[in-house]
C-alpha cells in the first residue's frame, strides 16, 4: 500500500523560502517517462478549453504573476507561465473532473524551468535563475 502525499496551496504558502517551496513540490520523476501516452489528446483539448484558460488567468492573478507565488520571482514579459498541478493528474482526472483538476487549492503558477525542475528533480534549473546584483558600469563592455 502506497501512502499518497496531498500537496496544498495553503501548506505551500506557509513556506517562506523559494527553494523550500520548490523542495515541497519536487516530484523527482524520470525524463521521458510517459504520462498521458496515446491519450495525450485528452489533456491537450482540456488545456485549450475556455474554462481552463479562465481558471489559469485567475491563478496567475492570485499568485501575483510570480513563480511559486514568491514576490521576489516575477515572471518576465512573454515568459511561458504554467499552472502546475501540485498533485499529478491523469486522464481519469480530466474525464471525470476530479477535485484536483480545477481547484485553486491544488495548483500554483510556475515558470517552464521551475516546472521541469519540479518534475525531474533538477534543482540547478531554478538555481540558475538567481540573478547577480547590478553594479556600476555593468552594461558597458569597455569599462
Amino acid at each position: 500500500m502506497t501512502i499518497q502525499i496531498i500537496r496544498t496551496y495553503t501548506e505551500l504558502m506557509q513556506i517562506q523560502d523559494y527553494l523550500d517551496r520548490y523542495k515541497y513540490l519536487r516530484l523527482g520523476g524520470e525524463v521521458g517517462r510517459e504520462t498521458f501516452g496515446w491519450e495525450r489528446y485528452i489533456n491537450q483539448k482540456f488545456y485549450r478549453s475556455s474554462e481552463w484558460q479562465a481558471f489559469r488567468r485567475e491563478i496567475i492573478i492570485r499568485d501575483h504573476g510570480c513563480d511559486l507565488a514568491d514576490l521576489d520571482h516575477e515572471f518576465g514579459p512573454g515568459e511561458n507561465v504554467i499552472i502546475h498541478h501540485m498533485n499529478p493528474i491523469d486522464t481519469g482526472d480530466i474525464v471525470y473532473q476530479s477535485r484536483y483538476l480545477m481547484n485553486p487549492e491544488y495548483v500554483i503558477s510556475v515558470r517552464d524551468r521551475t516546472h521541469k525542475a519540479i518534475h525531474y528533480g533538477d534543482e540547478s534549473l531554478i538555481l540558475s535563475l538567481e540573478y547577480s546584483p547590478r553594479s556600476p558600469n555593468d552594461t558597458c563592455p569597455w569599462r
